[in-house]
């Protein structure tokens, strides 16, 4: 049943988009409201689950040449598992730090890992950045977004 890669990720990816699914239905509505906040996870979850299937249906032509397509060197390896360190700090210290200095730290840090060379435009786009998205969130949209530690 599970010969082909296509077959293997098609189920996971099925198995994913039916728990995305039911935590999306789990979302509260709310009445009077054409599109709710709701409407968007559940377009993803439904459009995740036919295309799993899709995926799961389709001819697997896995030649060797594919197969060593598929190798990755252990330099991207480590890189890939840099980045995902980086981003689990990001995630535990968003609320305490703040969007705006975490997000500084974590684009610099992130783009000085992954070896870009110039830290002057590096740390000008790192502070840019995140201040223009939380000008457009907080003072165009009307979103609030974690201050944290900054007197905003």
């Amino acid at each position: 049943m599970l010969k082909g890669v296509n077959r293997k990720i098609g189920l996971i990816l099925f198995l994913l988009s039916a728990g995305y699914l039911y935590m999306s239905f789990q979302l509260p509505t709310y009445p009077y409201i054409p599109v709710d906040a709701d409407a968007v996870p559940k377009a993803l979850g439904w459009v995740l689950l036919v295309l799993s299937i899709a995926l799961f249906f389709t001819k697997d032509n896995d030649t060797e040449e594919q197969k060593a397509k598929r190798h990755i060197p252990k330099k991207d390896v480590m890189a890939l598992l840099g980045v995902l360190g980086l981003l689990i700090i990001y995630i535990f210290l968003f609320e305490i730090v703040g969007f705006i200095l975490m997000t500084t730290l974590f684009v610099f840090f992130c783009s000085w890992f992954l070896g870009y060379k110039k830290h002057w435009v590096n740390a000008i786009v790192s502070i840019v950045f995140p201040v223009f998205l939380y000008s457009i969130f907080v003072f165009l949209l009307q979103i609030n977004l974690p201050q944290g530690i900054l007197p905003i």
